[in-house]
């Protein structure tokens, strides 16, 4: 008996060793993108090879956005592995199966492909993955986006219209800090902390630079944008400005 669980244990182990090198590695397409509204392993992936006709998701729009994390675990379920190294949230599929338009410091020109606004937004929305869609222009702007991630999470500068070219100058960090508010400043050097209430004296977006009047001693200070009623002053704001204020939007 005690022969046979060796038995049995090496057998399993051996198979929980061998397991992870069962799974083939494979590299996300530069172009993903589906013909026939069906996504699957093999539209993302390049090598996906018997594993190719794996349903991932069905495309009933233009584009579909795909979490990534949630197609890495698919993949690694097929018996495919992807180790995501860009790091992507999010992966749009595209129909048709055209490739997007290279960019360019100049408009390009011709049928090129671009992000378009799929629905109207208004001012300070926040953009969604669903607010994206690629379509076919004659010319394209200077800084049209190549990527959905670009505008994904940021706000409308000004109302957007439904059908319109996506650029870059569409919007802009959300602002997280609107005047007048109360505000909670927080002083750090890094190994002490402190805090205070504040009003807010402007408008601010996440990184921006605006002053706080404390509601007590009423002093003016300067500070930096954190959060949603965030700031902060100090040490902290200062390594903040010199890193240029690059904080993750999404």
């Amino acid at each position: 008996m005690t022969r046979l669980l060796r038995t049995t244990a090496a057998a399993l182990a051996a198979l929980l060793i061998a397991g992870p090198a069962l799974a083939a590695p494979v590299a996300l397409r530069a172009d993903v993108s589906d013909a026939d509204g069906r996504v699957t392993l093999d539209d993302l992936f390049e090598g996906a090879g018997g594993a190719g006709g794996v349903l991932v998701a069905n495309r009933t729009g233009p584009t579909v956005v795909l979490d990534a994390r949630s197609v890495q675990v698919m993949a690694a379920r097929a018996g495919l592995q992807w180790d995501n190294p860009q790091g992507f949230r999010r992966i749009v599929v595209r129909g048709g199966g055209a490739a997007p338009a290279a960019g360019s410091a100049s408009a390009p020109r011709g049928n090129v492909e671009v992000l378009a606004w799929a629905r109207s937004i208004g001012t300070g929305e926040i953009v969604q993955p669903q607010d994206l869609v690629w379509t076919k222009v004659a010319a394209a702007p200077s800084d049209a986006p190549q990527d959905a991630e670009q505008l994904i999470g940021l706000a409308a500068k000004r109302p957007l219209r439904e059908g319109s070219v996506a650029a870059a100058r569409d919007v802009t960090a959300p602002l997280v800090i609107k005047a007048g508010e109360t505000v909670t400043v927080t002083w750090s050097d890094g190994y002490v902390s402190l805090t205070m209430q504040g009003k807010a004296l402007k408008t601010a977006a996440l990184g921006d630079t605006l002053n706080i009047q404390n509601t007590v001693s009423k002093k003016v200070i300067e500070a930096v944008a954190t959060g949603p009623g965030q700031a902060a002053t100090g040490p902290q704001a200062q390594r903040l400005k010199a890193a240029g204020a690059q904080f993750a939007t999404r």
